[in-house]
C-alpha cells in the first residue's frame, strides 16, 4: 500500500483568493519562557487545501459538521485536464465510474502554488461538467486550482446545491496519472461553518 499526500502545508505564506485576508499562523508561547509551545491561527476558511460545504453558496445549505462522515471516503478517478481552458464533459470520455466516487481534476496548476502564475489563466469547470457530476452522483470534486469557476459561481452552485462537496488547492495530483485504481480519504475539520481545512490522502493498493 502507498499513501500520497495531496495537501498543501498550511502556513502564513499561502496564496489567498483575491480580496481575502491573508492567513496568520504565529507562535505565541515558547518552551524557554512559558514551558510549552502554542500557536495562534487566524484565517478565512477558503485558503490552502480546503473543502467547501453547501452553505458556502446555498441558502440554508449544510455546514461541514452536518455532512455524513461517509462522504469523505471513496474510490477516486483522476481527470487529466492539463492545457485545457475549459474543463468540460469531453474529458470524461472513456472514464467509467459509479455513484459515490471522488473526482480529482489535474490541471498542473498545483505546481504554480505560491507564485503569481497560480492566479492567471485559471481553467474553468463548465456547468455541463458539473451537471454530469450530479447525474453520476459523485460525492466530491477536487482540483489543483483556486476554484472551479468565477462570479457568479454557477458551477459551485450546481455542485453544492446537490451536496457534492468541492476541494480546492490540491497538490501532487501528477503522482496519480498512471495509477489505475486508488481511494481517497479527505477529512475536513469538524467545523460548524461553510468550509474547512482538509487533509487529503490517496491510497494506492
Amino acid at each position: 500500500m502507498e499513501l500520497i499526500d495531496l495537501t498543501h502545508t498550511f502556513n502564513k505564506s499561502m496564496p489567498v483568493y483575491p480580496g481575502d485576508p491573508e492567513p496568520k499562523l504565529e507562535q505565541i508561547t515558547t518552551l524557554a519562557k512559558d514551558g510549552y509551545t502554542d500557536s495562534l491561527i487566524t484565517s478565512v476558511m477558503h485558503v490552502g487545501t480546503h473543502m467547501d460545504a453547501p452553505l458556502h453558496m446555498i441558502e440554508d445549505g449544510k455546514t461541514m459538521d452536518q455532512m455524513p462522515i461517509s462522504t469523505f471516503f471513496g474510490k477516486g478517478i483522476l481527470i487529466d485536464a492539463r492545457g485545457q481552458k475549459k474543463i468540460d464533459t469531453a474529458l470524461l470520455d472513456g472514464k467509467e465510474f459509479a455513484e459515490e466516487f471522488i473526482i480529482l481534476i489535474y490541471t498542473g496548476f498545483g505546481e504554480k502554488y505560491r507564485t503569481k502564475d497560480y492566479f492567471e489563466n485559471i481553467p474553468q469547470v463548465t456547468e455541463a461538467f458539473a451537471q454530469e457530476m450530479v447525474k453520476r452522483k459523485v460525492k466530491i470534486v477536487g482540483m489543483d486550482i483556486l476554484g472551479p469557476d468565477e462570479p457568479p459561481f454557477p458551477t459551485h452552485k450546481i455542485l453544492l446545491g446537490h451536496e457534492i462537496l468541492i476541494i480546492e488547492n490540491l497538490t501532487n495530483l501528477d503522482k496519480l496519472l498512471h495509477v489505475s485504481s486508488f481511494e481517497i480519504m479527505a477529512l475536513p475539520m469538524k467545523l460548524q461553518a461553510d468550509a474547512a481545512p482538509v487533509r487529503v490522502v490517496a491510497k494506492i493498493a
